[in-house]
């Protein structure tokens, strides 16, 4: 057991107490340390994603450094895409990009092969559940694990060029419904592997964000598809925590329809705001700025940004879990995750008040 000398609970202990209402030693805190996650390991982004066991280990040694309550599996936001012929780009030290997607035009859709995407045919899939299993089996008893997931509209993008899948939503939507109902049914299969093996899912969506598209087309082209997703997780006795990227204040309420276990919000969302709608029905996750804070804060600002967020959502009515507002990306000082841990040990003790920070 590697524990964090400021911890009393387990992360693992931490998240059955509080899915359960009771007390714990602190809040949830869980930074996404995902992308970056090699810096904690001393390895380039290429040198983490190599191998499902250098993938498990940035994890291990970032819980090791900071005893952060969630590991995370990257199966990620391209992963549909390039199982089916999308071409990435392979930088040696920051995220794959797609630089040439498979499907140029709708009327081509019937030429796909989304069994290229089913586990026995992904390497990439492979890799990335062993690398689950590998946190689920090493580190299960001590700490839980979450498979970082693309949402439906996401993986469209990943096998469609974002500008003109948002033109499809207007000019061909049943084409576009047609390729969000071959996402759904190959995203059902992926999440139940994720499940099987004793992961959470990390449902991200960046592509349906209040920033990209209008609350009209996020009920006719994402809505749908996502509450099935949402009953097959659920079907499967999984948990899943729903996340899209920026602005999402005029689809807040369209999320809690798909009945996630939990939401996370961006810190474009005040977290007020989103606690106002949220707290009636699930927890609410967020919200700390992933780049003007953690990446180019100090410590102290960082500090001073997790009060915040506790001061403004510790007492929402279905709890609430201290989060970055997304994933954290690119050369982020590792003393900055120390202050957010510190920070939620500080602000966030049981039991929870405003004696906390007063």
């Amino acid at each position: 057991m590697v524990m964090h000398k400021g911890d009393q609970m387990t992360p693992i202990e931490r998240l059955g107490c509080f899915l359960n209402g009771q007390e714990m030693d602190r809040i949830l805190a869980m930074p996404l340390i995902c992308s970056m996650s090699g810096k904690c390991a001393g390895m380039t982004h290429r040198q983490k994603r190599a191998t499902a066991e250098s993938e498990a280990q940035c994890q291990i040694e970032a819980y090791k450094k900071f005893g952060n309550d969630l590991l995370i599996a990257e199966y990620g936001l391209h992963t549909v895409g390039k199982a089916l012929g999308s071409k990435m780009s392979d930088p040696e030290d920051a995220v794959p990009a797609i630089i040439d997607h498979v499907l140029k035009d709708l009327s081509d859709i019937d030429s796909l092969d989304f069994n290229k995407a089913k586990l026995e045919n992904s390497e990439d899939f492979r890799k990335h559940l062993d690398c689950a299993k590998i946190l689920v089996d090493k580190m299960g008893q001590e700490v839980p694990t979450g498979t970082l997931i693309s949402g439906p509209f996401t993986a469209a993008a990943s096998i469609y060029p974002v500008e003109k899948l948002l033109k499809g939503t207007i000019k061909r939507p049943d084409d576009i419904h047609k390729l969000m109902r071959l996402c759904t049914d190959v995203l059902k299969e992926i999440h139940n592997e994720f499940i099987s093996v004793g992961s959470m899912i990390l449902f991200c969506e960046p592509i349906a964000s209040g920033s990209i598209i209008s609350a009209k087309t996020y009920k006719e082209f994402v809505l749908p598809y996502t509450v099935e997703l949402m009953d097959n997780i659920h079907a499967h006795n999984g948990i899943v925590c729903y996340h899209i990227c920026g602005d999402t204040k005029k689809i807040i309420s369209e999320m809690i329809l798909t009945k996630p276990d939990m939401i996370s919000i961006d810190n474009r969302v005040p977290i007020g705001y989103a606690k106002e709608l949220i707290e009636p029905y699930m927890p609410l996750v967020g919200n700390v700025d992933p780049v003007e804070t953690m990446i180019l804060g100090t410590p102290e600002d960082v500090d001073n940004s997790v009060k915040k967020c506790i001061q403004e959502a510790y007492d929402s009515k279905n709890g609430y879990i201290l989060c970055t507002g997304c994933d954290l990306n690119g050369n982020i000082p590792l003393e900055n995750l120390e202050a957010f841990m510190n920070a939620a040990r500080k602000y966030g003790k049981y039991p929870l008040s405003s004696s906390n920070w007063e």
